[in-house]
């Protein structure tokens, strides 16, 4: 308590003596027989030569730091996208640099040249027609060549991937990715979100995968039967509470069971094909240098964001809305390592968007490989695609009907 009144009567002191000092100030000016407002002509000339002083050293120290962290600080590209758009973002640094060296050096310069002397009247220069339209004109053109060769990058960055793009899907959730390779088809298999469980997390539609989740709705824990049974005993006694939210849960699960029921008559089996050789992988990433690469995102709870920050390339992930991007990875992890003079390199995926109270750990690792050492990677990830990790050979099992094949390995 002592220590905040000593505090504030030091505050108290200081502030008397502050306004006892500019009333000295007032006194001695009016002593000398000039006002606040005259400024002597030596402080006219020591306030120009400063201005030239602070120019140079604000110059001296941009460049300085342009040479000491690279013209940008974000480092070369690992993507052809990513080329175009660094391209872009160049350009644009060279005109507001230029720009800047232009309008500073003569904000400072006409302050020195033009500083107030004795006897010396400003000259009052209102209007010029032709500055009005140099000013106006030469903006308008640089920003028009600006905003076209943005709109061919644009253009360039998120059109149509070409046919023979990988196709890989990122799935998102708090906080976590997870990667679906295509396979040897180069097909994504159809999904479902009626059809997530414990061990089909992605939610992948097979014809087994719809049974086991049918299965689970009806007779799985929580399921239609155990709702039913729990609002049937009669030697249970229920508050209203509790009976309304088990009923709005029973009827969720009716309404979801009959949507997986039309999914089941609807569905055709050939299609399976296309999800039993997809391979989920998890904790890495693994591209191929030089090929294109076309992504999909889904998410699962909220909206996260897909953000490459070695391959200039970030898309939100949106529940219950796909969205995509693509790039082309044109330097291998090595080859990067290599540039950046750091052993320990990763490329990463991460989010960028505050997804939650662990949004700081949600990354990939990204590892980009030479097509040899990719082409070996995804040979021995074919014998752990999707029909492989979850519906082994029949050699494997005991010998049961299939749909309890079916639903036992899917629970």
């Amino acid at each position: 308590m002592e220590s905040k009144l000593i505090i504030i009567l030091i505050i108290v002191i200081g502030a008397i003596a502050i306004s006892q000092l500019v009333r000295v100030y007032e006194l001695t000016a009016k002593l000398r027989k000039h006002e606040e407002h005259e400024i002597p002509v030596r402080d006219n000339y020591l306030n120009a030569m400063l201005m030239l002083v602070f120019m140079v050293i604000q110059f001296g120290g941009l460049i300085y730091l342009m040479i000491k962290y690279g013209w940008t600080g974000r480092g070369p590209a690992a993507s052809v996208q990513g080329e175009y758009t660094d391209w872009l973002l160049d350009l644009n640094l060279i005109l507001i640099t230029a720009i800047f060296f232009l309008t500073n050096f003569l904000l400072f310069y006409f302050s020195f040249k033009y500083v107030k002397r004795p006897g010396v009247k400003a000259y009052y220069y209102p209007h010029n027609n032709k500055l009005e339209i140099l000013w106006t004109v030469v903006p308008a053109a640089v920003l028009a060549v600006i905003i076209i060769l943005g709109l061919q990058t644009w253009n360039e960055v998120t059109g149509a991937s070409p046919k023979e793009a990988i196709n890989i899907e990122l799935y998102s959730k708090q906080f976590d990715w997870t990667a679906r390779y295509s396979g040897t088809d180069n097909m994504l298999g159809k999904t479902d979100y009626k059809l997530i469980l414990g061990n089909n997390e992605l939610g992948l539609m097979t014809e087994a995968t719809i049974d086991s989740s049918i299965h689970a709705m009806r007779h799985g824990a929580g399921g239609i039967l155990d709702i039913q049974k729990i609002l049937n005993n009669r030697d249970t006694v229920l508050t209203d509470s509790l009976v309304n939210v088990l009923r709005k849960d029973l009827g969720t699960k009716e309404r979801l069971l009959r949507l997986l029921n039309q999914m089941k008559a609807t569905h055709n089996p050939a299609l399976d094909k296309q999800v039993y050789d997809d391979i989920i992988q998890r904790d890495t990433l693994y591209l191929c240098v030089n090929k294109p690469y076309e992504f999909s995102f889904r998410s699962k709870d909220v909206i996260h964001s897909a953000y490459f920050p070695h391959f200039r390339a970030q898309m939100n992930t949106v529940p219950g809305y796909g969205t995509r991007l693509k790039f082309t990875p044109n330097m291998t992890t090595a080859e990067m390592r290599k540039i950046k003079n750091l052993p320990a390199f990763h490329y990463v995926l991460m989010c960028n968007k505050i997804c939650g109270g662990a949004h700081y750990k949600m990354k990939m690792m990204v590892v980009v490989l030479e097509e040899e050492e990719y082409n070996a990677w995804m040979k021995g990830k074919e014998s752990k695609n999707f029909k492989a990790t979850y519906f082994p050979a029949p050699s494997a099992q005991a010998v049961i009907p299939a749909e309890s094949t079916a639903i036992s390995a899917m629970n």
